[in-house]
């Protein structure tokens, strides 16, 4: 698989495995204290969509197991750095309604240009 489709890959199964968790969050009761962790974690083990987010989180190990493998790993990291942080403020804010202020996405699109100029002539 080309480097560049092994990171999109990645990154899309990411954002998507963290989609899926916040949705997972969303139906488990939210510990007050560290007492309320035994609550938590036996309602996020009944939970299809926990589930759902843990199969994927694996896939992306696996997919990260074969980038760093192949590519520099401070280049492979600040290439899906930067896709995650756009796509995954875009997703949320599609799927859950989650705003972003024009200073966050000035950061957002800083952390990008950084990345293009890191990966010139690496990918």
């Amino acid at each position: 698989m080309p480097m560049k489709l092994l990171l999109v890959t990645f990154t899309v199964n990411a954002v998507v495995s963290q989609l899926i968790l916040r949705r997972a969050t969303r139906l488990l009761p939210v510990p007050a204290d560290m007492g309320g962790l035994p609550r938590f974690i036996a309602s996020a083990a009944v939970t299809p969509w926990m589930y759902a987010a843990l199969v994927l989180q694996v896939i992306g190990y696996v997919l990260w197991i074969l980038i760093v493998q192949r590519e520099k790993l401070g280049v492979a990291t600040a290439s899906v750095g930067a896709g995650f942080y756009g796509l995954m403020a875009l997703s949320a804010w599609a799927f859950y309604g989650e705003a972003l202020s024009a200073l966050q996405w000035a950061g957002i699109l800083l952390v990008t240009l950084g990345v293009i100029f890191i990966t010139q002539g690496q990918l």
